[in-house]
């Protein structure tokens, strides 16, 4: 099933204290999310003078957990947190596709990377954002209208 032993594979993000002195080689890292939820709000499409066009929506996340002193099924009071994520899509094709078929509601499973960016705000204060940079989505509910 692997073609390569996993330890193989961890050594090639990981590397030792010693190795980094010895070595002139680019140490590899990873930046990868995955997010399954619902969309929060119907996909916009920006573009900025002289920038590439982005398509940008929310996407719901739940963590659900029991509190109480018992663990048990049935014991306790469920809690729920939402978390909101800012999705953009540069992608050209996935782009369309995501600002044509998603919709408010949509269950969806988004791969991307993380990116944190700032930004200008009307009152010219400085603002940090965080956003998840789509490289891929797969739509879990019924997609049949499109936007017109």
């Amino acid at each position: 099933m692997f073609r390569r032993p996993v330890l193989q594979v961890l050594h090639q993000f990981v590397r030792h204290a010693s190795d980094a002195a010895a070595s002139l080689v680019l140490e590899r890292s990873l930046n990868r999310v995955q997010l399954l939820g619902r969309v929060g709000q119907d996909p916009v499409l920006r573009q900025a003078e002289g920038k590439n066009p982005v398509t940008i929506f929310s996407l719901a996340t739940n963590e659900m957990w029991r509190s109480g002193e018992s663990e048990a099924y049935q014991m306790g009071d469920v809690s729920q947190k939402t978390t909101w994520h800012r999705i953009s899509v540069f992608r050209p094709g996935l782009r369309d596709v995501a600002y044509q078929y998603v919709r408010k509601g949509s269950r969806i499973y988004v791969e991307g990377k993380i990116d944190y960016g700032e930004y200008m705000d009307k009152n010219n204060v400085r603002r940090q954002a965080t956003t998840v940079i789509a490289d891929n989505i797969i739509f879990l509910s019924d997609q049949t209208k499109e936007k017109e």
